[in-house]
C-alpha cells in the first residue's frame, strides 16, 4: 500500500515559491511521499540547480537530503525517468535529460520514410522576426495581446528533399534575443538550440493534425503542386511547470513520409 503522509513543504534556499501567498505556502499538503519528493526534484530542475545533461546526486544522497528512504527516492526517479525528465545510465548514475541526446530528436518528430528506417533531418532557418502577439498566439502561449513574440520560419529536409515547413511562435520575454544568424550558426536540433542558448527544455507537447491543401507559398517550398494534400501539424510545447513556451504550425509533405506514433 502506498504511504501517505502530511507534511509541510520543506524550506529550500535554492527555490523561491512563485505565485503563492504566505498563508497558502504554509498549508499542509496531502500526497504520496514519493510524489512530494518528485515535486522537490522538479523544483531543482526548474531552478537550474541541475542542468540538462548533468548528473543529479545519488539516490542515497537525495534520501539523506530529504530525510526519506532510498526506496522513496527511487520511486520518484523511476516516474521521472518514464516521463523523459531523467535518464538512468547503467554504472554511471542518473542524468537530467537533454535534447542534445540523439535519442531525444525523434521524441518530438514523428515523421518516418515510407520505406522504413530513420532519416536524420536538416533544419534550414528561413526567416526570424519580432512581432506582437495577436489573440490566437496570446491564447496558445498564455500571453497578453500585444506582448512581444518572435516568429521563426524554417524548412526541414530529409535526404536533401524539403518535407516540412514550420512557422514557430516564441514568447519574446524568453526568446527575445534570437536572430536568424544565431539559428543558422547552430548545429543541432531546434530544441537543443532552445536548451543550450536560452536554458529552456521542452518537456511535453500537444499536437493536432488535419489534412489541408498546399497554398502557393508552401507548394513552392515543399516542391509539390499547389492544392496537393499536406498534413497540418499544430503543436504547443511545454517546459517545466507546464508552461507553454512554443506554438508551431507545420505543413508536412507525405508523398514519401508518414506520421508515426506508437500507442500502448
Amino acid at each position: 500500500m502506498e504511504k501517505y503522509v502530511q507534511i509541510r513543504p520543506m524550506p529550500d534556499p535554492t527555490v523561491s515559491p512563485k505565485g503563492t501567498s504566505q498563508g497558502a505556502a504554509s498549508s499542509p499538503t496531502f500526497s504520496p511521499l514519493y510524489r512530494q519528493i518528485k515535486s522537490l526534484l522538479l523544483q531543482r530542475l526548474e531552478s537550474g540547480e541541475w542542468r540538462p545533461g548533468e548528473a543529479i546526486p545519488s539516490e542515497s544522497e537525495l534520501a539523506t537530503r530529504f530525510s526519506v528512504s532510498q526506496g522513496t527516492v527511487r520511486k520518484a526517479i523511476d516516474e521521472m525517468s518514464a516521463e523523459n525528465l531523467l535518464v538512468r545510465r547503467q554504472g554511471k548514475g542518473t542524468f537530467v535529460a537533454s535534447h542534445d541526446d540523439p535519442r531525444a530528436f525523434f521524441r518530438f518528430l514523428r515523421l518516418v520514410p515510407l520505406t522504413g528506417g530513420i532519416e536524420q533531418a536538416q533544419s534550414i532557418p528561413l526567416e526570424c522576426w519580432r512581432a506582437k502577439a495577436g489573440p490566437e498566439v496570446a491564447r496558445m502561449l498564455e500571453l497578453n495581446i500585444g506582448d512581444p513574440i518572435n516568429i521563426v520560419r524554417r524548412l526541414l529536409q530529409f535526404a536533401g528533399k524539403p518535407v516540412v515547413v514550420d512557422e514557430i511562435y516564441l514568447p519574446g520575454a524568453i526568446f527575445g534575443t534570437v536572430t536568424l544568424e544565431m539559428l543558422r550558426d547552430f548545429h543541432g536540433s531546434l530544441y537543443s538550440f532552445f536548451e543550450s542558448k536560452f536554458g529552456i527544455r521542452m518537456i511535453r507537447a500537444e499536437e493536432r493534425l488535419r489534412a489541408v491543401p498546399a497554398d502557393r507559398a508552401s507548394a513552392e517550398l515543399l516542391h509539390v503542386a499547389e492544392g496537393s494534400p499536406l498534413l497540418s501539424v499544430e503543436r504547443v510545447s511545454f517546459s517545466y511547470g507546464d508552461k507553454p513556451v512554443e506554438w508551431r504550425r507545420g505543413l508536412y509533405a507525405t508523398n514519401e513520409h508518414c506520421y508515426f506514433n506508437e500507442l500502448g
